[in-house]
C-alpha cells in the first residue's frame, strides 16, 4: 500500500490537497482537503444587503459573475423584488457567456494537459497533423505551414527552458496516449484558445463595465441603460457587436472545441470506467425564459439518484444540509448535527497540524470545505449533472447531442457516469449555450424596438419597503454546478449569510456517518501507473473543475495587510 500524497493541486483556482491509498496500481481510498479558510459570511454580517453582490463577487477571480448572480437573487427573494425581462435577459448573456468561456478555457487551459503530452508534439509530422486536423474540422487554421509555426515555437521554448508552469509535468509519462500529430493539434488550439477567450469575454466588458467582476448589477435589475437613441445605451450598434461576439463563440466551440473533445476522448476510451463518484446528481436550474413568480427554465431543475435516469426527482431547498464531522469548524449544537443553510453557522475551528505535513489525520478533521448532503445523500453537481437531468427530463437539444457524442464515441449511456462522461458533458453544454446566446440577444433587440426599455424595479429598493425580518435563498448554476446563497435580513441589514457552493458539493469531506464526497469516491478505483507521478488522479480531480478559492475564502481576524498592489 502507498500513501499518495497531490498538494498541492495546480491548474485549478485556490489550494487543494488529495491524499490516497494506492494498492496494486488502483486507488482503495482517498480524501480531498481544501487548506484555505473561509470568511466572506462573516464579513457580510451587518451590512446593507444590496451591497453583498459587491463582496460576494469577490469570492473568486475565476468565476467572477456567479457569485453576484446568486447573491442578487437572494435579496430579491428576500425583499420581493422582481427584475424586469430586460434585467433577465441581460443576465442570461453574461452568466451564459461566462459558462462558454469558463469551459473553453477549463478544457484548454486546466484539463487538456492531463490528456495532451506537449513535448510529444516535437516528434509530429506536420503535414500529417493537418490532414488530422482537416478531418474533423473546416477550421481555416489547419494548414501544414501552420502547424509546423507551432512547433517550431514549442521547439524553442523547450530549448530555451522556457516551458515556465509546465516545466515540472509528466511528459512522457507511459498514461499518455495521443499520437504526436493530435498533441500538436491539440497544443495549437491551447495558443488559440488564449485569444479567443480574451475576446468574447468582452461581452462583459459591454454589459457590465469590465472583467472579472461586473459593476452593472442591482438588486431588482440591472444598471446597463437600454436606449436606441442614446450612444451611452446598449442600441442597435451593440446589438450589432454582441451578436458579432457570440457568432465568433459559437464558432470557435462547434469548429475547434468539439471537434478536438471529441478526437482526445477517442484515444480514452478507456476513461469511461473511471470516475463515476457517488452517482448522485442534483442541479438547481438556470436561464429563466420567462418573467413568472416561478419561471420556466431552460436548463431544468432536479435530482436523479443511483444513476437512474428514468426517474428526475423535483428539487426541495428544505432537503440541503451541511456536515462539519471532517471539517475546521463546530456548531453550537454539536458537529454531528446537520443544519440547513438558512441556519448555518460558520465558526471556525482548526485542529489540524501546520503545514508542511506529510499526511492529514484524516479520521478527525481534515478540510476547510464543509460536507453538504441533500435529503442525507451527497451529491455531484456541474456539467454533467446538468446534462444528465436535463436528458432525463427531456431537453430535446441536449438528448440529440448526447446521442450524437455518444455514437461517434461508440460507448453506451453508461459512459456518461464517468471522468470522460464529465469532460464529454461539459462539451455538450458548452455547445448547447453557445448556440442560445443568439436568441438572448434577439429578443432584447425585439424589446428595444417595441421601446420596452425597462432594467430595473425601483419598488423594493428602499429597505423602508422591506419586511422587518426576512430570509431569502438565491440559486445559480455556475460552470461548475449548483451554486446557492441565502440570507437573513433584519431591520435592515444582513443578520446572516451563508454561501453553498459547487466545489463545497464536489470537494466536500466526509460526512457524519463517513460517506465520502464526490471527489473521494470519484477516485477509487482510478488505475495509478506511477505512484511518484499521479496523473491519473489529476485527470478525475481535474475533470470535475475544482474552485477552492468559492469553497474557502480568506480572512486574516487581526488585519494585518497582506500585499501592496501599485498600479504603475
Amino acid at each position: 500500500m502507498t500513501h499518495v500524497v497531490v498538494d498541492p493541486v495546480t491548474r485549478i483556482e485556490g489550494h487543494l490537497r488529495i491524499e490516497a491509498e494506492v494498492d496494486g496500481g488502483f486507488v482503495k481510498d482517498a480524501w480531498s482537503s481544501s487548506t484555505m479558510f473561509r470568511g466572506i459570511e462573516l464579513i457580510l454580517k451587518g451590512r446593507d444587503p444590496r451591497d453583498a453582490w459587491a463582496f460576494t463577487q469577490r469570492i473568486c477571480g475565476v468565476c467572477t459573475t456567479v457569485h453576484a448572480i446568486a447573491s442578487i437573487r437572494a435579496v430579491e427573494n428576500a425583499v420581493g423584488a422582481v427584475p424586469p425581462p430586460n434585467a433577465r435577459l441581460l443576465r442570461n448573456l453574461i452568466i451564459g457567456s461566462q459558462c462558454v468561456q469558463d469551459h473553453v478555457i477549463h478544457f484548454y487551459h486546466l484539463h487538456a494537459l492531463d490528456w495532451v503530452d506537449i513535448v510529444s508534439a516535437l516528434s509530429a509530422d506536420p503535414a500529417k497533423t493537418s490532414a488530422l486536423a482537416e478531418s474533423i474540422s473546416d477550421w481555416p487554421l489547419s494548414s501544414a505551414k501552420y502547424f509546423a509555426s507551432v512547433r517550431d515555437r514549442i521547439k524553442g521554448f523547450v530549448e530555451r527552458g522556457q516551458l515556465g508552469p509546465f516545466a515540472n509535468a509528466y511528459w512522457g509519462h507511459p498514461a499518455y496516449a495521443l499520437p504526436p500529430e493530435a498533441n500538436l493539434m491539440a497544443v495549437a488550439h491551447y495558443l488559440e484558445a488564449l485569444d479567443w477567450q480574451r475576446d468574447v469575454i468582452k461581452m462583459h466588458a459591454i454589459l457590465g463595465g469590465k472583467n472579472p467582476h461586473l459593476q452593472s448589477f442591482l438588486v431588482g435589475g440591472m444598471a446597463t441603460p437600454i436606449d436606441p437613441d442614446r450612444q451611452a445605451s446598449i442600441n442597435a450598434g451593440t446589438i450589432a457587436e454582441l451578436k458579432g461576439l457570440a457568432a465568433r463563440a459559437r464558432d470557435f466551440v462547434t469548429k475547434v472545441y468539439i471537434p478536438d473533445l471529441l478526437a482526445v476522448a477517442s484515444f480514452y476510451k478507456s476513461w469511461a470506467g473511471y470516475g463515476g463518484g457517488v452517482g448522485n446528481y442534483l442541479v438547481y436550474g438556470e436561464y429563466p425564459e420567462d418573467d413568472a413568480a416561478k419561471p420556466a427554465l431552460f436548463l431544468p431543475p432536479g435530482v436523479i439518484r443511483k444513476r437512474d435516469l428514468s426517474k428526475v426527482e423535483a428539487f426541495d431547498p428544505a432537503k440541503i444540509t451541511e456536515h462539519i464531522k471532517h471539517s475546521w469548524y463546530e456548531y453550537a449544537g454539536g458537529d454531528d448535527q446537520a443544519l440547513h443553510p438558512s441556519k448555518g453557522e460558520t465558526r471556525p475551528k482548526y485542529t489540524g497540524p501546520n503545514p508542511p505535513y506529510e499526511r492529514l489525520d484524516t479520521a478527525a478533521k481534515y478540510s476547510w470545505l464543509k460536507s453538504p448532503r441533500y435529503d442525507g445523500e451527497p451529491m455531484e453537481v456541474g456539467p454533467l449533472a446538468r446534462m444528465l437531468v436535463a436528458y432525463g427530463s427531456g431537453h430535446a437539444r441536449v438528448k440529440e447531442l448526447v446521442g450524437a457524442v455518444l455514437k461517434k464515441l461508440g460507448v453506451g449511456p453508461e459512459a456518461l457516469f464517468s471522468t470522460l462522461g464529465r469532460v464529454a458533458a461539459r462539451g455538450i453544454e458548452t455547445q448547447i449555450l453557445a448556440e442560445k446566446m443568439g436568441d438572448w440577444i434577439d429578443q432584447l433587440a425585439a424589446n428595444m424596438a417595441r421601446r420596452e426599455l425597462r432594467i430595473h424595479d425601483n419598488s423594493k429598493w428602499e429597505p423602508s419597503s422591506w419586511p422587518k425580518d426576512c430570509t431569502g435563498a438565491g440559486f445559480h448554476e455556475a460552470p461548475r454546478g449548483a451554486l446557492g446563497h441565502w440570507v437573513h435580513i433584519k431591520d435592515g441589514v444582513i443578520a446572516n449569510y451563508q454561501c453553498v457552493v459547487p466545489s463545497t458539493w464536489n470537494a466536500g469531506p466526509r460526512d457524519a456517518q463517513g460517506r465520502r464526497g464526490p471527489y473521494e469516491e470519484a477516485l477509487l478505483g482510478t488505475p495509478v501507473a506511477d505512484p511518484t507521478k499521479p496523473i491519473e488522479i489529476l485527470r478525475t480531480v481535474h475533470s470535475f473543475d475544482p474552485c477552492m478559492a468559492c469553497g474557502v475564502h480568506v480572512l486574516d481576524a487581526s488585519q494585518r495587510k497582506l500585499a501592496e498592489v501599485r498600479v504603475v
